[in-house]
C-alpha cells in the first residue's frame, strides 16, 4: 500500500484507478446514490460498534436512521449549519425528479432525503468525510435522534 493514502476513498482509488472527474458535474441523483450507501456504511459502522447482536437487531436499529423521515429531520436540522456550497448540493438533490418514491415516506421527506444524501455524497466525493460525519453526528443530536 502506497504511503499516505490513509482513507478509504483514495484507497478505492488506488486499486480501482480510473479517470478523474470534476465531481461538480455529477447529478445530484448520483451524488444521492453514493450518499445513501455511505450514509448507509456509517451508520452501520455505529451500530455495529455499539453491541454484537443479532442481524435481526442490527437492521432494526439501523432502520430507524436510514429513512427518508430521519434523514428529512437531520437535515431540516442542519439547515442553518451547512455551508453555502452545501446548502447548493442539498437544493440540487432535494429538486431533483427521482425516478422512484419510498414507499413509507411522504414526497416532501423523500425529497429532502434525496438532497441529504447528496450532500452525504458530494462530501465523500470531496474527500471531506470529517465534514460528512460531524454533520451526520449533528443531524442525529438535533433532530432528537440517539444511537
Amino acid at each position: 500500500m502506497e504511503e499516505g493514502i490513509n482513507n478509504l476513498l483514495d484507497r478505492i482509488r488506488f486499486f480501482f484507478p480510473g479517470k478523474e472527474q470534476d465531481i461538480r458535474t455529477y447529478s445530484p441523483l448520483t451524488l444521492a446514490y453514493i450518499g445513501d450507501a455511505i450514509y448507509d456504511l456509517v451508520i452501520r459502522t455505529v451500530v455495529v460498534e455499539r453491541a454484537n447482536r443479532p442481524n435481526g437487531d442490527l437492521h432494526h436499529i439501523t432502520v430507524k436512521y436510514v429513512n427518508a423521515g430521519a434523514q428529512a429531520k437531520m437535515i431540516e436540522a442542519l439547515q442553518d449549519k451547512l455551508t453555502e456550497e452545501e446548502q447548493t448540493v442539498y437544493r440540487r438533490g432535494k429538486n431533483s425528479k427521482p425516478h422512484t418514491m419510498a414507499k413509507n415516506a411522504t414526497p416532501a421527506d423523500y425529497r429532502k432525503a434525496t438532497g441529504f444524501e447528496a450532500v452525504m455524497g458530494y462530501l465523500y466525493l470531496k474527500g471531506e468525510t470529517e465534514r460528512m460525519l460531524e454533520l451526520i453526528r449533528t443531524g442525529i443530536e438535533a433532530a432528537g435522534m440517539q444511537i
